[in-house]
């Protein structure tokens, strides 16, 4: 019973990584949408499911690391930075299927260049968190894992710029409000996207600082 209790480091670090793959999975899927939307695809809605397959996929690796942590008495690292950062993955699949859903729920039919920016960066950001995660069983690559948090931080940084950027050029044109209050709900959702990348970025950061 008592070994039972105590699961190998392998554990924590497969569940991370398989949340981790389940963001990549919903942040292209979510990249394809965004791209689609305009050239008459009818891949929409088979897109959007992707994105919620992944995302209720993803609260399944949540609860599971959750149950792990609780019969656990020994953790590769803090408790609470393993809690933490599995809340924060599972932040980012919320807001990707945020954005997903917003492609239905705010009738959108095309995309901007704005959009598919946000949309790309965002999938960047996804897939350098993924290879982040990856790394943290394996403390010679915490260098390569710190570059990449701090690439992490800049995609974020990017994508703030974007936002202003279309949020200005919408509200340009007063004809057209009804349309730039929805455009920017749907901005400010895919920036959201990069905004929990980062935080989660950052956590990851302090883990290998604190654990060198």
């Amino acid at each position: 019973m008592f070994s039972s209790m105590m699961p190998h480091r392998k554990e924590f670090f497969d569940l991370l990584t398989a949340h981790a793959d389940r963001v990549v999975a919903a942040a292209n899927a979510t990249l394809r949408l965004v791209n689609s939307l305009g050239t008459n695809s009818t891949d929409l809605n088979e897109l959007i499911k992707e994105v919620a397959l992944n995302e209720s996929s993803g609260d399944k690796i949540k609860a599971d690391m959750i149950t792990l942590l609780h019969r656990s008495f020994i953790t590769p690292f803090s408790r609470d930075e393993i809690h933490t950062l599995t809340l924060e993955i599972d932040k980012i699949l919320g807001a990707l299927q945020h954005v997903s859903d917003a492609v239905s729920m705010y009738h959108l039919t095309d995309s901007t260049p704005e959009s598919r920016e946000m949309a790309s960066l965002g999938a960047d950001a996804c897939l350098r968190l993924n290879r982040v995660i990856t790394t943290l069983a394996n403390k010679e690559h915490a260098k390569e894992a710190i570059n990449l948090c701090r690439e992490i931080e800049a995609l974020e940084s990017k994508a703030d710029k974007v936002l202003k950027k279309a949020i200005t050029r919408l509200f340009a044109d007063e004809s057209q409000l009804w349309n730039a209050i929805r455009m920017r709900e749907f901005y400010i959702l895919q920036e959201n996207v990069l905004d929990y990348c980062q935080e989660a970025a950052r956590t990851v950061e302090e883990i290998l600082i604190e654990n060198s």
